[in-house]
């Protein structure tokens, strides 16, 4: 079976500034084991389907984490990156609280009776009383099927990138990511919602650089994010993946904005299209 075809945004907090409880948490987690990043789209959907087959609604007591090394996270000058080791809850139950609420508020009455069994306020309450639980108020990861919000390519340097081929296509060991400083990626994100907005107004993309800057603002400076294809990387075949220069039109579209160059804007935009449009053609069809 594939993975999911899930990209993910995520941030890794140092241990050491983690209030007790929810450190004592992970350090047990990380006594297990912590979760490889070949696995986390198979463990995300196995959690899910066992809350579901379980008419728990959420996941249980499961806890679980990833990790990385400072030394694997580039900065720049102006920025650092706590001592290890950073950590990185997967958030589940909190995660899926926050998609039943977005679930409640957009699907039908017929179709929230069909899936949840239970009345929209006691799913509601149930949910809530989750995302009360989440320590810092914000989970550790946001992801996004079939694409990456192209904004979020804001964020990192494009000469930072990482991919791993592997043996195949569906090799669990393939991806595509990039890891930042937290002081770099606000800076990044602060910087291009600036230019953005002054140039195409508050939706859109602006809409998206301003919910992710927020979002960064709930964890600690001294913290690194990763920006991760994860099980993207079964749709596109080695070719598509190393000639990849979607951080690098990101980046130079606002680059172009700052200085009116509406030609070369057009013109990445356009090597976007192309690029995210196939993936989306291939979410429309099956």
């Amino acid at each position: 079976m594939p993975r999911p075809f899930v990209a993910y945004l995520r941030v890794y907090e140092p241990l050491s500034v983690l209030d007790a409880p929810l450190a004592a948490k992970i350090e047990k987690a990380l006594a297990k084991g912590p979760v490889p990043r070949s696995e986390v789209g198979d463990r995300e959907r196995e959690l899910w389907l066992r809350s579901q087959l379980g008419r728990k609604l959420l996941p249980g007591e499961s806890f679980d984490v990833m990790t990385i090394s400072p030394a694997e996270v580039p900065t720049s000058d102006a920025a650092r990156v706590g001592a290890g080791p950073l950590v990185c809850p997967l958030d589940l139950r909190a995660r899926s609280a926050a998609a039943l609420v977005g679930f409640l508020a957009s699907a039908p009455p017929i179709l929230q009776d069909a899936a949840l069994g239970l009345s929209p306020e006691t799913v509601r309450a149930r949910a809530s009383a989750v995302l009360a639980e989440l320590a810092g108020g914000a989970v550790h990861v946001i992801s996004t099927t079939w694409t990456v919000p192209l904004p979020w390519f804001a964020l990192v340097d494009p000469a930072q990138r990482r991919v791993v081929l592997a043996g195949s296509q569906d090799d669990p060991e393939r991806q595509v990511s990039w890891r930042v400083a937290m002081a770099d990626a606000r800076r990044r994100v602060a910087r291009a919602l600036k230019v953005v907005k002054a140039s195409l107004g508050e939706e859109g993309p602006a809409a998206i650089l301003a919910d992710t800057g927020r979002w960064l603002e709930n964890f600690h400076p001294h913290s690194a994010v990763e920006l991760d294809y994860g099980g993207l990387v079964q749709l596109m075949p080695d070719k598509d993946l190393l000639e990849d220069t979607s951080a690098a039109d990101v980046n130079t579209i606002v680059d172009a904005l700052e200085t009116g160059d509406a030609e070369e804007v057009a013109l990445r935009y356009e090597t976007l299209r192309e690029f995210w449009g196939e993936l989306a053609r291939r979410e429309r069809h099956g």
